[in-house]
C-alpha cells in the first residue's frame, strides 16, 4: 500500500510501505478520506511523533470501509466487513489502509459522506470530552469557544448549540464572521477590534455569565477573562496557540469556586477514548443522522496534495475542516 511519509525539509511523499497486519481485536479499514489536524502539521515538523505502536506517518481520523475483521473484533462488536465507518487513530491515517481497534470505530449513518465523516472523530471526540466530561455542559449554559473558524470549533459550536447552550466565540478575520454565525454562534467577538474580557464582563453584568470556556488560544486573555465567569465555571485549556503564560487573579478563583483544567485527547487511555466514541455514537450520531448537525468541511483535496491542505491551516485560510481524499 501507499502512505504519506515526511522527507527532508518537511516534504511529503506518497510512498510504498508494508501493508498493516491486524490483531484479533482490530479491523483492516480501506481509507477513503482523512481529516487534517494541526497535530499533523506539528508531526510533519518533527515536533509531535506518533505514539508508540502506531505507524510513523500522520493522520488521526479517517473514514472508510472495513475489509477484514479479527476474531475478537467480530465477537465484541456489531461491525461487519463492508460497513462504512469513521475511526479515531493514534496515527497512521495518511495511508490507503489502517489497522484499527474495534472500539475506535463508529458505523456511519447512510446520509453521511466519507468526506464529512472524516471530519468527525478527532474534532467531535475532543469537543465531547471537553464540553461534557471536563466541563459538565448543561442546557442553558453560556459557553465560550475560542477561534470560531478553526476546524475544532466548527464541530464544537454546533455540538454545544444542539445541546442547548448559548455560544460565544472569537475571530480575528471579519470575513469569517458569517461562516461562524452559520454554525450557530450567538455572540462573535472580533478580538482585533473588540475586547474579549469586556464582553465577559458585560455578560456577567447582564446575568448571563460564561459558565464554560474551551480554549485553544490561552495566553494573556485567559487571566483577563476568568474573573467574570459564572460561579463554579470551568476554563478548559486544550492548547496554547496565543501564549503559554497568563496572570490569574486568585481571589475570584477562590470565591467563585472556578476550575482551571488542562485537557488533551491524545494522552487519554484507550479505554477513555473508547468511552468517548461510544457516547458519541449513542448521543451525537443520532442527531447527525437526523440532519441536526453536519460536520463543516471547507476544502477537500486529494491525498497527494496534503501539503497544500496543511498550508491552509498554517496560513489561517480555512474555515472548518480540511479533508484529504484517498479512495
Amino acid at each position: 500500500m501507499k502512505a504519506m511519509l515526511v522527507k527532508e525539509n518537511e516534504k511529503l511523499e506518497w510512498c510504498e510501505v508494508d501493508d498493516p497486519i491486524i490483531s484479533d481485536d482490530e479491523a483492516l479499514v480501506e481509507v477513503y478520506a482523512v481529516g487534517v489536524n494541526r497535530a499533523d502539521i506539528l508531526q510533519r515538523q518533527g515536533k509531535y511523533p506518533s505514539p508508540a505502536g502506531c505507524p510513523p506517518w500522520m493522520g488521526l481520523e479517517i473514514s472508510g470501509v472495513i475489509k477484514e475483521l479479527g476474531k475478537v473484533a467480530c465477537e465484541k462488536s456489531d461491525l461487519k466487513v463492508g460497513d462504512r465507518v469513521c475511526a479515531l487513530l493514534g496515527g497512521g491515517g495518511y495511508a490507503q489502509y489502517v489497522a484499527v481497534k474495534y472500539d475506535m470505530m463508529i458505523k456511519l449513518p447512510d446520509n453521511l459522506s466519507f468526506e464529512h465523516a472524516a471530519a468527525i472523530p478527532e474534532a467531535f471526540a475532543t469537543s465531547y470530552l471537553n464540553l461534557f466530561i471536563e466541563a459538565h455542559l448543561e442546557e442553558g449554559d453560556t459557553v465560550y469557544i475560542s477561534a470560531g473558524a478553526s476546524g475544532l470549533s466548527t464541530a464544537m459550536i454546533p455540538l454545544a448549540k444542539t445541546f442547548g447552550a448559548t455560544v460565544v466565540t472569537s475571530i480575528i478575520d471579519e470575513s469569517k464572521r458569517e461562516h461562524v454565525r452559520s454554525l450557530g454562534a450567538d455572540i462573535i467577538v472580533n478580538t482585533q477590534e473588540d475586547s474579549l474580557p469586556e464582553k465577559f464582563k458585560e455578560l456577567e453584568e447582564n446575568g448571563t455569565p460564561v459558565k464554560i470556556a474551551v480554549d485553544c488560544l490561552s495566553g494573556k486573555t485567559l487571566g483577563e477573562c476568568m474573573p467574570y465567569m459564572a460561579r463554579g465555571g470551568y476554563w478548559v485549556v486544550i492548547s496554547t496557540l496565543a501564549g503559554i503564560e497568563t496572570n490569574i487573579l486568585l481571589r475570584p478563583l477562590l470565591t467563585k469556586g472556578l476550575h482551571l483544567v488542562g485537557s488533551m485527547l491524545r494522552n487519554r487511555t484507550p479505554e477513555m477514548k473508547a468511552q468517548i466514541l461510544s457516547e458519541l455514537s449513542q448521543k451525537v450520531f443520532p442527531k447527525i443522522a437526523r440532519g441536526e448537525m453536519v460536520p463543516f468541511v471547507c476544502k477537500t483535496l486529494p491525498i497527494e496534495q496534503a501539503l497544500s491542505g496543511h498550508k491552509l491551516l498554517e496560513d489561517g485560510k480555512s474555515v472548518g475542516k480540511v479533508v484529504l481524499t484517498v479512495k
